[in-house]
């Protein structure tokens, strides 16, 4: 079966098991999909990343979603991105220059967030 650009949207399980990231499209320019943090283990806490927008991809093409950006709270970074969903797990590669030279998390979709801790923004 061919995937489509509708097979990214939803909710992704970060490869920690640290974040849940919701993938939509986004709010000021439907024809792109946006990720935003919607649950964060660490929600409540200095460190959270509760409502962060960790991609913007512009484009879907050759089953990827690219021509944007994707941000690493964790180096507070933003990096050219692609974004494929392959036998049901989201892969979302940040990269400089070209995509070959980068890195790629793997991510699991879940249907429900962690009931607690819980974001509020």
């Amino acid at each position: 079966m061919a995937l489509g650009p509708e097979d990214a949207k939803g909710r992704w399980l970060s490869a920690d098991g640290g974040a849940v990231i919701e993938f939509k499209p986004c709010d000021d320019k439907p024809t792109a999909l946006c990720g935003r943090i919607v649950w964060d283990k660490d929600a409540g806490k200095a460190n959270d990343t509760c409502g962060i927008q960790i991609a913007q991809l512009d484009r879907y093409e050759n089953e990827a979603w690219r021509d944007g950006w994707v941000y690493d709270p964790r180096d507070r970074k933003k990096y050219k991105g692609a974004l494929r969903v392959k036998s049901g797990d989201l892969y979302i590669r940040a990269y400089i220059g070209t995509e070959i030279l980068g890195q790629t998390e793997q991510m699991k979709r879940v249907a429900d967030l962690p009931a607690t801790p819980v974001c509020k923004s």
